[in-house]
């Protein structure tokens, strides 16, 4: 797996508004959990297939974070709303909205 893929830290403590990450390639990344939340990737919220886009409105108090296998972060939100998987490829994709936060630390290439 890429470093860019590969999360080497998560810290989303709770009551927190923000779920960061920190990458395998030394960036740091600090999401809000609404763009999280906005951008869930499951059918329910995309439709199956095309444009990923932001779907407003959910609760984005995220009650739970948990992996799955190496490739993702299954993420509970207060709704109780948890089909969705967010792949690490699909985080870093998100990294580019500007409501996110990237920093580069040492380590950085």
């Amino acid at each position: 797996m890429k470093p860019e893929h590969t999360p080497t830290h998560v810290k989303a403590p709770r009551g927190a508004t923000t779920t960061e990450i920190t990458w395998g390639d030394g960036a740091r990344c600090v999401y809000p959990n609404a763009i999280l939340r906005g951008y869930c990737p499951c059918a329910h919220c995309q439709g199956h297939g095309g444009t990923i886009e932001f779907v407003p409105g959910g609760n984005a108090e995220l009650r739970e974070l948990e992996t799955v296998g190496f490739y993702a972060l299954k993420l509970v939100w207060g709704d109780g709303h948890e089909t969705g998987l967010y792949t690490f490829e699909y985080l870093r994709k998100l990294a580019t909205n500007p409501e996110v936060t990237t920093t580069r630390g040492e380590s950085a290439r």
